[in-house]
């Protein structure tokens, strides 16, 4: 009995160690089944302006700026609005839901946003940290983009869709009804960010932030394509508006995003037109649209 108690001890030793030698093989093949690479982000360089320098009393360019940056005369009106709580419960964990018509489009745009900071400029920090949540190399239905301002860089993950309309101009529908488009297309990682379907819980308590009517003008910079956008936000009191004045460019090359960052900088500081400071405009939004729902 007791020899062949031994031999059962034995064999169940064997038994284990082959187990663990076979998971050992198992990890030496493990680049085949692990996760996938980071996601490969594209670049916005943004800088802000001073609205007093950039504008010819107030509402249009200088004709100045337009001949600087080649843009066009004549903008392009864009209708935005964005949807939170009223404590802000999405953008706290890195969530912007935004709806927007522009004006010559016959299409919403509903785009679900998650950011993330970029601490010390260590960018692939951020993206292992998205990569760990979900946002990878796999994923299609979202863009990854870092937005590189005056001094921070923010990793972002953009998903947008598009819905057909006969609306013209920049009308945006009523609250409700763009609540419900919103609710309709949510995206999977927003609705279960933290929870069985946080994201539609939250979306579902929010309400609008906004709406207001932005203007954008388009142009080519350094053989660069170049945006310049006018945002008139209510002010802090809310009795009346202020310009937030954004220009930007995009690239798929980190060396082009750095090199043009440095020309436009010096250009802008050169002419009195940069505004040295990080733009806060969803944030200014999210804050100064403020209208608690009422019983």
């Amino acid at each position: 009995m007791i020899v062949l108690r031994r031999w059962k001890q034995l064999t169940l030793s064997f038994m284990v160690g082959f187990a663990a030698l076979g998971s050992g093989f198992t990890g030496l093949h493990g680049t085949e089944v692990s996760a996938a690479a980071n996601a490969v982000p594209t670049y916005e360089v943004k800088f802000l302006a001073k609205p007093e320098t950039v504008l010819e009393n107030g509402e249009s360019l200088r004709s100045e700026v337009i001949q600087a940056f080649g843009l066009a005369a004549v903008p392009q009106a864009i209708g935005v609005a964005y949807y939170d709580t009223d404590n802000l419960e999405l953008d706290a964990e890195g969530w912007n839901v935004r709806f927007r018509k522009k004006e010559d489009k016959d299409n919403y745009e509903l785009t679900y946003k998650k950011r993330y900071p970029i601490v010390n400029g260590d960018i692939n920090a951020a993206l292992s940290l998205a990569n760990q949540e979900g946002f990878d190399a796999s994923d299609d239905n979202y863009e990854a983009e870092i937005d590189w301002g005056y001094g921070k860089q923010t990793l972002s993950f953009s998903n947008t869709k598009k819905i057909s309309t006969n609306t013209t101009g920049t009308t945006l529908p009523s609250e409700q009804d763009a609540l419900a488009l919103l609710l309709d297309k949510l995206p999977g990682k927003l609705k279960k960010w933290s929870s069985p379907n946080w994201g539609e819980q939250k979306l579902s308590q929010s309400r609008i932030h906004g709406p207001l009517t932005f203007y954008r003008y388009e142009g080519s910079w350094n053989g660069q394509k170049m945006s310049l956008e006018v945002w008139p936000i209510r002010n802090a009191d809310g009795t009346g508006t202020e310009n937030l004045i954004e220009i930007s460019f995009k690239t798929s090359d980190v060396s082009v995003a750095s090199q043009l960052r440095s020309e436009l900088m010096d250009t802008l500081e050169s002419n009195g037109w940069l505004l040295p400071m990080d733009g806060l405009k969803t944030q200014l939004i999210l804050e100064r649209y403020y209208a608690k729902k009422t019983c």
